[in-house]
């Protein structure tokens, strides 16, 4: 992972009636000009992401001035061009946080950035060295103030990231608990599922050699998915993003935990280096090592979204020091059973890769406590499979046969509640 420097637990709070500097200020050198190769924003409900990507390391001051709430970045050694002038251009006007963003050259030495904002702000800023074909970037989230978010009572995705980046994730956690067994009988509760669509903002996830973006396909299976068991009598669903947003690996695993679910279910649509790969596959956790080359590969792939999105090591100790006990081994075999009855039901409208539930290291299949399986749809890498993935028919084909897989893994008895 790429290891954010210093400026990673940084937050700014636009408050008060005059300018305010920050207490932590990052050192404006004198390097060299570097020129800005892009500006991206990933609006969402949960948070707003804007990036600048250059090819030297950024350095850069920040500061807050009010009525009108603004957020001014000064970035040293930058010099104003296309890319910067037209940055605006990228403002949504459906984005709750941010109303437009401007550049200007404040000194020979010095680019000024100001984001004008639609509401007071948390604003976290990163930065990240080069990974996965991105140049250096400087990365700002801007988070609603705690509290001011009233989707958050419904979804627990805010609470779940403002804990993230506090360090303690486990915060607000049910106890992990082995899942009792239960019979074909009825429960007190839905069985509920959680959807993890893979990959999202800043990270596309694969990409087919027709720009089919990974990202986008999972969304729309999951979607397709989400509807499906939504119909269901007895099922209750949730997804661990409905939106392009970036999501730690660890949040959506805390989601699925904090949502008491019964299944989770990571969907994704993967490349490998030889395009004549294809198929489906489904994956299960493994702690002792892969069970093939290729589930290892497709593990390392997987396992680096943390490194593409940018993520803080502020401390968080969710997951990385849990001890795989017997509840682990327990929950890794309910999710062997799992993937097997998914993966039997997409051998009817796929080709299969392989016909036996494969294993790794994948980090999120690591809830201690909830069966948990990642299927792989198809390679996006392989040219005919991107044009099934990129078609309404196959993405539902998919989202039917997960749906007969769920309910044939109940109905052998599968594990029920927590």
């Amino acid at each position: 992972m790429s290891d954010p420097n210093h400026n990673a637990g940084r937050r700014l709070f636009l408050q008060g009636a005059t300018a305010t500097w920050l207490l932590s200020i990052s050192r404006l050198g004198h390097a060299a000009a570097s020129d800005v190769v892009a500006v991206r924003i990933w609006p969402a409900s949960s948070y707003t992401r804007v990036t600048i990507e250059s090819g030297s390391a950024l350095h850069y001051r920040q500061f807050v001035l009010t009525n009108p709430d603004r957020l001014v970045i000064d970035i040293s050694g930058v010099h104003l061009n296309s890319v910067l002038r037209s940055m605006g251009k990228l403002v949504q006007g459906s984005d709750p946080y941010l109303a437009n963003i401007r550049a200007g050259q404040f000194d020979k030495q010095t680019l000024r950035v100001v984001l004008e904002l639609k509401q007071r702000v948390e604003a976290r800023f990163l930065t990240l060295k080069p990974v996965a074909g991105f140049k250096n970037r400087l990365v700002l989230d801007l988070y609603p103030i705690a509290g001011s978010h009233s989707a958050a009572q419904d979804d627990p995705l805010l609470a779940l990231l403002e804990d993230y980046n506090k360090g303690d994730l486990a915060r607000n956690l049910p106890p992990e608990a082995a899942a009792p067994k239960a019979g074909k009988a009825g429960r007190d509760r839905p069985i509920i599922i959680m959807l993890d669509p893979g990959h999202g903002g800043e990270d596309p996830g694969a990409i087919g050699k027709y720009k089919t973006r990974e990202k986008d396909v999972v969304l729309s299976i999951a979607r397709r998915l989400r509807t499906l068991i939504a119909r269901q009598p007895n099922m209750k669903v949730f997804m661990t993003r409905n939106e392009d947003v970036f999501i730690p690996l660890k949040v959506r695993v805390a989601k699925a935990r904090k949502q008491r679910a019964d299944l989770f279910i990571s969907i994704h649509a993967d490349a490998f280096t030889n395009r004549a790969a294809r198929g489906s596959s489904v994956f299960a956790l493994s702690t002792k090592g892969a069970t093939s080359a290729a589930a290892r590969f497709l593990a390392q792939t997987q396992n680096a979204a943390d490194d593409i999105g940018g993520v803080s090591k502020s401390g968080d100790r969710y997951l990385d020091h849990t001890i795989f006990d017997l509840m682990q081994t327990a929950t890794i075999n309910d999710s062997l059973k799992f993937g097997k009855h998914v993966l039997q039901r997409l051998g009817k409208v796929s080709h299969l890769h392989k016909k036996s539930v494969d294993q790794a290291g994948f980090a999120v299949l690591k809830a201690p406590d909830i069966p948990s399986i990642l299927v792989e749809t198809a390679f996006i890498s392989n040219v005919e499979e991107e044009r099934r993935l990129r078609t309404a028919r196959f993405q539902q084909q998919v989202a039917e046969s997960i749906l007969a897989g769920i309910k044939a893994y109940f109905a052998a008895g599968g594990v029920l509640g927590r």
